[in-house]
């Protein structure tokens, strides 16, 4: 039997299980990878407000980063919630340091769907050679526009860009891929399909082309990929708690 490859989840505990570390980790389950964890915040919230927020010291979640990537051969690392600039910048660092190749998947998360803000806006100037260490990110639409206004969108081949489509009021569901400077529109697989909103729907979505990454596929194969499972999701049933299967 052919050994699954690892990954590392490096986001947020949500004890609803939709979002962060427990959702990333079902996804990778179904994706068929070995999923790594490493907690940068406890949370505590429904699948519909987020109440409070504990940031772990950056220390301890780069401390954790190494024991991992020490002792197990991880290709590609999927990247939650984080403080603020510095945070994340640390967080690519500690990855780089044992494998200055490996892949790494942002989702920027800037605020929750219940607008309660998790990154520090005030450091968004000193993210530009960050996001360019990376190799992909995964900005809302919303998201995308904050990035946007501030300069910040990648500007090296190494990073692409998928600017998901749940938030627009055109082209609902149409995600946008920009890689290498070329664009390509990832459609809904269905129309006429009724999605149903997901608490942590972003999360699910970047880890599931971190899984696809990981198993050999390239960028846009696995952002179509990610795509599918992201809609299988979304119509699993129709509360805010998604079902992976």
């Amino acid at each position: 039997m052919q050994e699954r490859p690892y990954v590392i989840s490096i986001a947020g505990f949500d004890p609803t299980g939709g979002a962060g570390l427990l959702s990333d980790s079902k996804t990778f389950e179904q994706s068929k990878v070995m999923g790594l964890g490493v907690c940068t915040a406890l949370t505590l919230q429904t699948a519909s407000k987020c109440l409070s927020l504990d940031w772990r010291p950056v220390e301890e979640v780069t401390g954790a980063i190494q024991v991992l990537m020490e002792n197990y051969p991880v290709s590609v690392v999927k990247i939650g919630i984080v403080r603020d600039a510095e945070f994340l910048g640390k967080i690519v660092e500690a990855v780089q340091k044992y494998n200055s190749e490996i892949k790494m998947v942002w989702d920027p998360v800037l605020k929750s769907t219940s607008e309660f803000t998790f990154f520090d806006l005030e450091t968004l100037s000193q993210l530009k050679d960050t996001i360019n260490k990376l190799s992909l990110i995964t900005p809302n639409y919303n998201e995308y526009s904050v990035l946007k206004e501030n300069n910040l969108l990648p500007d090296t081949h190494q990073c692409s860009l998928l600017i998901k489509g749940g938030h627009r009021e055109d082209h609902l569901g149409t995600d946008i891929l920009v890689e290498n400077g070329k664009k390509t529109l990832l459609v809904p697989a269905e129309n006429n399909t009724v999605y149903f909103p997901k608490h942590g729907s972003g999360c699910v979505l970047s880890s599931a082309i971190t899984a696809e990454l990981a198993k050999g596929e390239n960028m846009k194969a696995a952002c179509k990929h990610g795509k599918l499972y992201i809609e299988k999701f979304l119509k699993s049933n129709s509360t805010l708690l998604g079902t992976h299967s």
